[in-house]
């Protein structure tokens, strides 16, 4: 069984439905017992970081996670739910993030011919040996939705690069937490191979 924590935020539905046609039962839940109790948890979102934080505490999931993490369950966090792994970001000066990734989250820069926020299709140069990339092709298209990126400060923690005005890490694992800031959930075959990694970690 995988949780999907429910805070209230966007897309959520979307990863239940990927989930379910992988064959895997998910729960959309907040309740702490039935997320601890769960092979996997997912952290989806979609919206502003301090936003999402406030959300977070307010139904006192933040400590849940922190839980999931210590206890060595695979975690997901997916799109703002990889920044919120960071301590702070750009989009929400003052806000405190969970702060169990060491890294920044930045503001794309503009550039000529570049549309802020990225939306749409980009490639991923994959690092050798990333378990959320098992057996998917090299330079895979996948699907962002985001104003802000993450630059990590621990390269060892980056699975896949993508680049959009920056270099942006979009996607890191580290120990038993992974995140990606694209959607895999919305990216096709590519996607659902990433989630299936996830499951079956």
């Amino acid at each position: 069984m995988i949780a999907i924590l429910d805070y209230d935020a966007g897309n959520i539905k979307s990863v239940e439905k990927a989930v379910h046609y992988l064959g895997e039962e998910a729960v959309i839940t907040r309740d702490k017992d039935l997320i601890l109790s769960c092979d996997k948890v997912i952290l989806p979102g979609v919206g502003s970081f301090g936003d999402a934080m406030g959300k977070l505490r307010e139904y006192k999931l933040d400590q849940v996670i922190y839980d999931v993490v210590d206890a060595g369950t695979p975690f997901l966090g997916i799109c703002l739910g990889l920044q919120l792994l960071y301590k702070t970001s750009e989009e929400s000066p003052g806000a405190t993030g969970l702060g169990i990734l060491d890294g920044e989250i930045l503001r794309i820069p503009d550039a000529p011919d570049l549309k802020v926020p990225q939306i749409g299709w980009n490639s991923l140069d994959i690092t050798p040996g990333a378990k959320l990339f098992a057996g998917v092709e090299e330079h895979p298209y996948v699907y962002f939705v985001h104003s802000y990126y993450l630059k990590s400060k621990d390269e060892a923690d980056v699975a896949a690069r993508t680049h959009y005005s920056v270099e942006i890490h979009a996607s890191v694992e580290k120990g038993n937490v992974f995140a990606c800031q694209f959607h895999p959930e919305k990216s096709s075959t590519v996607g659902l191979k990433i989630l299936d990694n996830f499951i079956h970690l």
